[in-house]
């Protein structure tokens, strides 16, 4: 059983900068792939970017390519999301997801977190 909690969501201008983290509980956290998605109010649930289980491998929607950024402390249970030069449509509740594959689809990921919402004012 793992646990996530998302923490660092908030109101930004347009071309600012956000880190989101997603701490996790359990002593396997490293053996877990993690997932980072976004949704919108009255939209379907958005793949963002994945991170492999050691970090090696990191991969990007095309929407956010550039300008995010994951990574993963696993000494501290933890992953990120580096956000700059956001955008209005950018604004969503984020979510952390742990699976056994670094994938874009949602069903491959076991364990979800609660969402932090991040708004970018244009």
């Amino acid at each position: 059983q793992v646990q996530l909690v998302e923490s660092g969501g908030g109101l930004v201008q347009a071309g600012g900068s956000l880190r989101l983290s997603c701490a996790a509980s359990g002593r396997t956290f490293s053996s877990y792939a993690m997932g980072w998605f976004r949704q919108a109010p009255g939209k379907e649930r958005e793949f963002v970017g994945a991170i492999s289980w050691s970090g090696g491998i990191t991969y990007y929607a095309d929407s956010v390519k550039g300008r995010f950024t994951i990574s993963r402390d696993n000494a501290k249970n933890t992953v990120y999301l580096q956000m700059n030069s956001l955008k209005p449509e950018d604004t969503a509740v984020y979510y952390c997801a742990a699976g056994g594959w670094a994938t874009s689809e949602p069903y491959e990921y076991d364990y979800w977190g609660q969402g932090t919402q991040v708004t970018v004012s244009s």
